[in-house]
This record gives C-alpha cells, structure tokens and sequence, in this order.
C-alpha cells in the first residue's frame, strides 16, 4: 500500500505549495520578455562587435 500513498501524498503536496506561489500577470510577463530580448540583443550586438575588433585586430598582427 506504501508503493501507491507515497506518490499520491507527493501530488498532494504539489498542488499545495503550487497554491501558494504568486503567479505573474500578464502585464508582467510582457514587459520581462521585452526586457530579456533588448539585454540579449544588446549583449549580442556588442559581443559581435568585439569579436569583429578583434578578429580585424588579429588579423593585422599577424598578416603583417
């Protein structure tokens, strides 16, 4: 009888503590997804950058 009670107390207690967590609006999960695309863009935009900078850079160094 143990192998069936455990998992069910499991699920039990699951749903409880998912009962207590405080959900996002909608409102606020938009405007978190904007914020992580811009950061991501930027922080690509400027990894780009510096790879480009330094492959150039290198390229100089050793091309001359």
């Amino acid at each position: 009888m143990a192998i069936i009670t455990k998992p069910v107390n499991f699920l039990k207690e699951v749903k409880a503590e998912l009962g207590k967590v405080s959900w996002s609006t909608r409102q606020e999960l938009m405007g978190a997804t904007v914020v992580v695309i811009v950061v991501t863009s930027i922080m690509a935009a400027f990894i780009g950058l510096i790879d480009l900078i330094l492959s150039r850079g290198l390229s100089l160094l050793f091309a001359g």
